[in-house]
């Protein structure tokens, strides 16, 4: 017979912060393979760059003393976490018996379901913000009056979602998501949640409307996230940023990602075009990324041509997907160069970054965890006219660290 115990019991038994942790990590492809760092405790964090080497070298005789190179370095740095929360709302009336105490056998009944989906999601808004960049989501059509516009990942929006709609007029409101057409990738925005549809036609498409995860855009245009390969690897003038941990890119080589143009880029001829951009950043880059990270739509493009092209590439590692998601490869050209492909479903289709994992890592202190009052309960209770609730708030903190962005690369502005 299953016992009675109370909420804040079984929470610290069945859902402990090591849990959260090794079901974020596990489902995430960046942050399974990114070095890691548990033991930032916040504050500012000092990155240091090599801004160049020793390069005094004569020929027929000694340099000058006064002539003579020092490397130099520079120190970049990460002001403090990014912050992310997520938050589980449990009704009591759903989890105790008639004596107003919660079985255990209650409790597991709805806690597996909530936390598998639960950490499914919150395993999407880490691994877009990560890879693709601040914006999830894209809008593909004007907006209309009756509340309803396009979008290009319709995978990414739920019913209820809070979400951003910004562009570059610029304007930024915040919308429900009440209804979904999966067939013709078109969502219902309200400005209540299940309220009428909103008037959407300020929004064109010539001002690039895209939508926000709540807290990530602010009406100055910053973004208050995780960094992104987009940003990090990506050119200013390519749609990156200017800067990276406090030092401008162009001032120093080594923040410097090789950027490939996509634009030639095809469905019938995109793994030629990933071998020439492979070659391309062996000549001009220093490092060793072997690993390009796309969408799956990018990713079946792969596929399908290395059926049509037998001749020129061969599968040296067989095709595998995870549990999880994702899907990777390793295949090798006629001249023996091996790139690993990887199909990341958060991943968007119009950047594929190139990737050394050597120089990156995740600066955090917990990872995801359950936040705890003064008084040690890792729930809030609230009471409503039908009853009480349970909220339960959970934290991811910390920033993605790129140490040396010029041994890495990235594929931009794929549009096919």
């Amino acid at each position: 017979m299953a016992t009675n115990r109370n909420f804040q019991d079984m929470l610290n038994e069945y859902l402990p912060n090591e849990l959260l942790k090794e079901e974020l990590i596990k489902r995430d492809y960046i942050l399974s393979n990114v070095q890691k760092d548990n033991n930032w405790k916040g504050g500012n964090l000092v990155v240091p760059f090599k801004r160049n080497g020793a390069t005094s070298v004569k020929f027929g005789g000694l340099t000058a003393a006064g002539n003579i190179v020092q490397s130099k370095y520079i120190r970049g740095n990460i002001a403090d976490y990014r912050e992310l929360w997520g938050s589980l709302l449990f009704d009591q009336r759903d989890l105790q018996e008639h004596d107003g105490r919660i079985p255990t056998s209650t409790f597991l009944r709805l806690l597996p379901d909530e936390l598998e989906d639960y950490m499914e999601y919150v395993k999407e808004v880490t691994s877009i913000q990560f890879g693709s960049g601040p914006q999830f989501g894209n809008a593909t059509s004007n907006g209309t009056a009756g509340g309803t516009i396009d979008v290009d990942k319709i995978d990414r929006f739920q019913i209820d979602q809070l979400v951003h709609l910004s562009d570059d007029t610029p304007q930024d409101q915040i919308y429900y998501v009440t209804q979904i057409d999966i067939d013709n990738l078109r969502v219902t925005l309200s400005l209540t949640r299940g309220g009428a549809p909103a008037d959407l036609s300020g929004f064109l498409l010539a001002n690039f409307p895209v939508f926000f995860h709540d807290g990530v855009y602010d009406a100055g245009g910053n973004h208050d996230t995780f960094i992104s390969f987009r940003q990090s690897l990506l050119s200013a003038a390519n749609g990156g940023d200017a800067t990276l941990h406090g030092q401008t890119k162009l001032q120093n080589p080594i923040l410097q990602a090789v950027n490939v143009d996509g634009t030639s880029i095809t469905a019938a001829n995109i793994l030629d075009k990933f071998f020439d951009a492979f070659t391309e950043v062996r000549q001009r880059s220093k490092g060793r990324a072997t690993e390009y990270l796309m969408s799956l739509k990018n990713y079946g493009s792969v596929m399908k041509q290395l059926e049509l092209q037998k001749g020129a590439f061969r599968v040296v590692e067989e095709p595998k997907e995870s549990l999880y998601g994702w899907m990777e490869m390793k295949i090798a050209n006629v001249t023996g160069q091996v790139v690993k492909m990887v199909g990341i479903q958060e991943m968007d289709d119009d950047i594929v970054p190139l990737v050394d994992w050597r120089n990156i890592t995740f600066r955090t202190n917990g990872y995801f965890r359950k936040r705890i009052s003064p008084d040690g309960r890792e729930y809030f209770e609230i009471r409503n006219n039908n009853g009480y609730q349970y909220i339960c708030d959970l934290s991811l903190f910390g920033e993605m660290e790129y140490r040396k962005p010029g041994h890495s690369a990235i594929i931009n502005n794929v549009q096919y």
